[in-house]
């Protein structure tokens, strides 16, 4: 009553302002640090909806203010500007980016999001979003453009580094965490999370961003709008953010039946809708299914979107002409309207919208925080390989450092953390690298030598011979090699980096290679983001570790598993192909996608769920009760877990299924549990999966989510193709259709 009241007092212009966003730097005068109260007054005469990016707006830190407290006392004054200078005083949501931390100067930078689900670590994730949730909102922030629930399946498009992986149980899990930490319990102390970008994304046409998406809609909903859904129901996400793509024709943008029929109906989310960047203009000129911004307007409000961001564009003079020549209702406007205050309410902007500005600098850069990011970056590192070379010694007597990446700070992070994503020289906190680390972890008797060898991209081999040389007179060479990160062009991935190639950029192949040839032991480490073709990788090197872009701890996370410190348990939330022509190769693929190529066969380099340990585990006494259930019910699937070896160390086991028989064709496995479990030598551990019967259930040929009578195959493994226990269920009686409340995960208790 309270916000249908507000609406009744509230003019056009209003109403409109409250679907708009202005960035911070539209706000700022010529120093770029100070607010101008001429902007102020022309852009937030009529009130504003969000104002865009405050701490991750600001310029180039070398040149101006950008410390979180600037950030926090430029939205305080942005508030008491709305709050005493506008007719209604409504105040404004901030939003910022927070993929691998809060994106601004000073905020702790956590490994991007393929290394978060590197982890299989869900609780990890919260603790995490939890941190990201405080530094935000000590700034002011209320929203967060996070997490990335596209499910990644092609390594050439250049996103797949701001994702969860390939396969839709493990994204839907990593996001719902996610969430929980972001919004927290209470909302008013909370970020809203916006879950991104809806939907298929991911598999766009030749791997390229924003091209045009091909799936059917069973495939579209058992795969694609899993995750969302599972987000949406379990932890009650605030905010969705449309794609940029079309599917079948139908931009995400102008899509009803997405945005509102399937959000809003079928999920039954709640919030607010935001646009991509300049998403609603791209139906303009982009898809060319408006001939100008006021079309595009009212294509996007009546589909769904409540607030354009990043500015004002077609949702400022192009929508109010429309309202007022009849070409969209004034109601239509006042449903975006009333969801976007209902969510200031929701945050308790209107009881208390100012941030304690002296207090914000003690809750950036802790020690604990720093210790939280080393912690999460080691549980995130895949041991891909190890000729019983690693862990390393911390007696001996010489190490060469080698490769683009082992000393290069901006690296070591994806590509919305503050520095990579706005192109800064000036690190925005300290970031170890990989050569650091080494030197940190070793005595001084130790003798590191460094070489670069190449650059990522650059086909020089001029730096070759200083490091063959280097490795000659070196124990064993550590080699460091991959991406680096970046949007639109500035880098090998990240937004719109795309490629047709996924082997090493540049020469690094070649000097990994060179280095071999000495006869000396070479460990690869990987420091990328998308999934590289890894046969040959694997083939010239001794031992192989995956650290995708690990943060500002990155680099003594990998010392701590190069010398033993920390036991890897990091498992692959991708499959690394042997080559680009095996795309898609994800593992959960159908019977028929199994024949093998002339020169290669269909299997990956390393499979999903794939990662070694310095220790072995045993699997043994699985057992399932009942052995025969109904399509409403649920099964236990117990079993023991064993560390065999000499060192304590995670093992995360994983839960498949397999549906025997159906009525249409269903993949040949499917994750539908996992847990990360530590183990001491010696030590037993019995795990017990709850599996619903929900769980099962998938689109029928009439596209009803139904679960089918049969026998459904158990896989109890290490990774998706290294499974060590069988078994076997039945679900009796007829087949029942899954009405919108279900379970989307299973259950799972450690004895």
């Amino acid at each position: 009553m309270q916000i249908k009241q507000l609406i009744s007092k509230m003019t056009l212009e209003e109403k409109i302002a409250q679907l708009n966003a202005v960035p911070i730097e539209d706000l700022l005068d010529d120093s770029g640090e100070r607010l101008s109260d001429a902007k102020l007054e022309q852009l937030l005469a009529n009130g504003i909806g969000q104002i865009t990016r405050v701490a991750g707006g600001l310029g180039d830190p070398a040149k101006v203010d950008t410390s979180p407290k600037h950030a926090a006392e430029l939205a305080n004054i942005i508030q008491k500007y709305l709050k005493e200078n506008t007719r209604l005083g409504i105040p404004a949501m901030v939003h910022e980016e927070c993929l691998s931390g809060f994106m601004a100067d000073g905020a702790t930078v956590f490994p991007q999001a393929i290394g978060l689900a590197s982890t299989w670590d869900i609780e990890a994730i919260e603790t995490m979003t939890r941190v990201i949730r405080q530094q935000m909102r000590a700034t002011g922030a209320h929203q967060g453009l996070s997490p990335v629930l596209d499910v990644a399946r092609d390594p050439r498009w250049g996103r797949v580094e701001e994702t969860f992986g390939e396969d839709p149980y493990l994204v839907a899990s990593m996001a719902t965490s996610y969430v929980r930490g972001l919004q927290g319990e209470d909302l008013t102390k909370g970020v809203f999370a916006t879950l991104k970008h809806f939907a298929g994304h991911s598999f766009s046409e030749g791997g390229r961003n924003c091209a045009p998406v091909h799936i059917g809609p069973r495939e579209f909903w058992d795969i694609f709008l899993f995750p969302f859904e599972a987000a949406v129901r379990e932890a009650n996400a605030k905010s969705v953010m449309n794609a940029y793509h079309d599917i079948d024709g139908i931009p995400c943008a102008a899509s009803r039946e997405l945005l509102t029929d399937i959000l809003r109906g079928h999920f039954r989310f709640d919030g607010i809708v935001v646009s991509d960047y300049d998403a609603i203009d791209r139906l303009r000129k982009v898809h060319f299914t408006a001939k100008d911004k006021k079309e595009a307007a009212i294509q996007a409000l009546e589909a769904g979107i409540d607030i354009e961001l990043p500015k004002m564009d077609c949702y400022g003079q192009p929508l109010i002409d429309a309202v007022k020549e009849g070409m969209i209702s004034e109601a239509t406007i006042n449903e975006s309207v009333e969801r976007v205050l209902t969510a200031k309410f929701e945050l308790g902007l209107f009881d208390d919208v100012y941030v304690d500005v002296d207090s914000v600098s003690g809750l950036f850069e802790t020690p604990e925080q720093r210790e939280l990011s080393r912690d999460i970056a080691r549980k995130s590192i895949v041991l891909l390989k190890n000729d019983n070379v690693l862990p390393l010694s911390k007696d001996m007597g010489s190490i060469a450092v080698i490769g683009p990446n082992a000393d290069n700070a901006r690296n070591m992070l994806g590509d919305y953390a503050f520095m990579a994503h706005r192109s800064y020289d000036k690190a925005s906190v300290h970031i170890v690298t990989v050569l650091e680390g080494i030197k940190n972890k070793v005595p001084e008797s130790c003798c590191i030598t460094y070489a670069k060898g190449c650059d990522i991209v650059d086909s020089s081999t001029d730096g070759f011979a200083e490091a063959v040389d280097a490795a000659k007179t070196a124990d064993a060479a550590v080699v460091v090699v991959g991406d680096n990160s970046g949007i639109f062009g500035k880098g090998t991935s990240g937004e719109n980096d795309d490629r047709t190639d996924i082997t090493l950029p540049g020469v690094q192949m070649q000097l990994i290679k060179a280095i071999k040839d000495t006869g000396k032991p070479v460990i690869v480490v990987l420091i990328n983001g998308r999934a590289f073709a890894a046969k040959e990788l694997a083939d010239n090197a001794s031992a192989l570790i995956e650290a995708w872009y690990p943060g500002e701890e990155g680099g003594n996370a990998v010392a701590d598993v190069l010398f033993g410190d920390y036991n890897p348990a990091g498992r692959l939330p991708i499959s690394l192909p042997c080559e680009v022509g095996q795309i898609p190769i994800n593992y959960n693929l159908k019977p028929a996608s199994y024949i093998n190529y002339l020169s290669t066969e269909t299997k990956p380099a390393f499979a999903f769920g794939y990662g070694m340990s310095y220790t072995t585990f045993g699997y043994s006494d699985l057992n399932i009760t009942p052995a025969v259930t109904t399509s409403a019910s649920k099964v236990d699937i117990n079993f023991k877990v064993t560390n065999a070896g000499q060192m304590a160390g995670d093992e995360v086991v994983q839960l498949y299924i397999r549906d025997e028989v159906s009525s249409i064709v269903r993949p040949v496995k499917e994750l539908r549990g996992f847990k990360r479990v530590n183990l001491q030598p010696g030590q037993t551990k019995e795990i017990t999966f709850t599996l619903y019967a929900d769980q099962l259930a998938f689109h029928d040929k009439d596209m009803r989510l139904v679960v089918e009578p049969g026998t459904f195959k158990v896989m109890i493994g290490s990774s998706s193709d290294d499974i060590r226990l069988e078994g076997s269920f039945e679900i009796g009686g007829l087949k029942r259709e899954v009405m919108t409340e279900r379970r989307f995960f299973a259950d799972v208790s450690v004895q």
